[in-house]
């Protein structure tokens, strides 16, 4: 596949790892030649400096026998200029263009822009992947991850292991019997003291400190945390503290919400806040500096379930929940753009963050792989993926046992979702049939082969 990137930058960079790890003819095209420099010297890509948009640029680029052109430049103008020059001038079969700005999101989604007027396929707005990713972070606020697979029907979490965790130095395969009715596998572990992430093996131990991804059921995410030494509490009291289109967007969703969240706001820009307090129907919405201790107890934090911060400077946000923290508040949860400063969370005593380059990334990556992949999770600094596929009846893996089939080390089936519909955990001893729905967790430079098992089918026209 040829694929030609706009955006050099955090977004931009890691597609383009992604998709030249895997063997695709990848183009990054940028005007900052630093950028540029950097692509070309550490992936296996082809560099173009200049202006995305410029025909001349684009053609140097290779749109004429382009695939797929993803435009991810900071200009959301920038973003559409590119995807109507790769249509009108170059027939670039597929383009998918990350636009900001809530006015053009709204008339995309209002049907205002028709598709031969704005020739773009997909829009990926940051904000709103970055709202819903706090929304989950807020239903389960234990895990430091979670994203939702099979249409709901399960969960990928990641739990940080306390030395009070009763399962520590357990061997897995006693745990998938002392829990039989457990619909969980741990598909991932990360070491304490160490980086690597890997995936573990029936016989492999938990221990103090480790961070785990686990794939489970919906029905199960409750008693799977509390399997781990979680101790889960309903959230009734949230915090805000930024009220740009992230904080707004989810004040709003707990407004709408069914079940009833006392949801407050600290909003530093005073137009800013007017304008949440105007869109918001219960939430309240305090004006000053989330910084302020004494605002932060005006706004109740000691007695919070969870603190949200998202305003648009990670530093402040960092602080901001150290603070909340400081104040009483059992839980924290940082939005973080810069991958540097997540080593800070845990000695900072934050419990999560969310990560917009990580949402943003995973979600154009279920549009790049088109065809019988569903859905596509990016896990920690790009070092997994989490596939949830259809199987092909041409997959080597149909009609076989998972324990036959030969998966990579670094590859795990979590759950399975079978044709009746029910979701299951699998064992050795599962056989995959054609049209069931798989998830795989994956080490990255494990992801092409998972690929190959799933038979992928690119549709860039589907």
């Amino acid at each position: 596949m040829k694929v030609i990137i706009c955006g050099a930058g955090q977004v931009g960079w890691q597609i383009a790892r992604h998709l030249s790890g895997e063997r695709n003819d990848v183009t990054v095209v940028d005007n900052n030649p630093d950028l540029v420099a950097r692509a070309s010297d550490t992936l296996d890509v082809q560099g173009i400096t200049g202006f995305a948009s410029y025909p001349d640029i684009l053609e140097k680029a290779g749109a004429e026998d382009a695939d797929m052109l993803i435009a991810a430049t900071h200009s959301d103008e920038v973003n559409m200029v590119t995807c109507q020059i790769a249509h009108s001038i170059f027939t670039v079969p597929r383009k998918i263009a990350r636009l900001r700005a809530q006015s053009y999101l709204s008339a995309v989604r209002s049907g205002l822009y028709r598709r031969d007027h704005l020739p773009i396929d997909v829009v990926i707005s940051p904000e709103r992947e970055v709202a819903e990713a706090a929304l989950r972070r807020l239903r389960a606020p234990e895990a430091f991850d979670i994203e939702e697979f099979i249409d709901g029907g399960a969960q990928f979490i990641g739990l940080h292991l306390d030395p009070d965790c009763p399962v520590l130095d357990t061997p897995l395969r006693q745990l998938s019997e002392l829990f039989s009715t457990l619909r969980a596998v741990v598909v991932g572990v990360r070491r304490a003291g160490g980086r690597r992430l890997f995936v573990p093996d029936a016989g492999d131990q938990l221990k103090s400190g480790d961070q785990i991804y686990v794939l489970c059921h919906a029905d199960d995410l409750t008693r799977t945390q509390e399997i781990f030494g979680k101790q889960v509490r309903r959230q009734e009291r949230v915090v805000i503290i930024g009220g740009g289109n992230i904080g707004l967007a989810v004040a709003q969703a707990l407004d709408s919400a069914p079940e009833r969240i006392r949801a407050k706001m600290i909003e530093r820009d005073r137009r800013a806040a007017e304008r949440a307090a105007e869109a918001l129907l219960r939430t309240i919405v305090l004006s000053g500096d989330g910084l302020d201790i004494e605002l932060l107890r005006e706004a109740n934090v000691e007695r919070a379930d969870s603190v949200l911060t998202v305003t648009d400077d990670d530093k402040t946000n960092l602080l901001a929940a150290v603070r909340a923290k400081a104040a009483g508040c059992s839980k924290t949860i940082a939005l973080i753009n810069d991958p540097t400063l997540v080593p800070l969370l845990e000695p900072l005593d934050i419990d999560a963050y969310v990560n917009p380059r990580q949402t943003t990334v995973s979600s154009i990556l279920r549009h790049v792989r088109h065809g019988r992949v569903r859905n596509v999770y990016s896990v920690g600094d790009s070092e997994a993926e989490v596939i949830e596929a259809q199987v092909l009846s041409t997959s080597p893996m149909t009609r076989q046992a998972i324990r036959d089939i030969d998966f990579p080390e670094g590859a795990l089936v979590g759950s399975i979702r079978k044709a009746d519909g029910r979701v299951i955990r699998p064992d050795g001893g599962t056989r995959i049939e054609e049209g069931d729905v798989v998830v795989i967790f994956a080490l990255a430079a494990d992801v092409p082969e998972v690929e190959r098992l799933l038979q992928v089918q690119v549709d860039f026209f589907g």
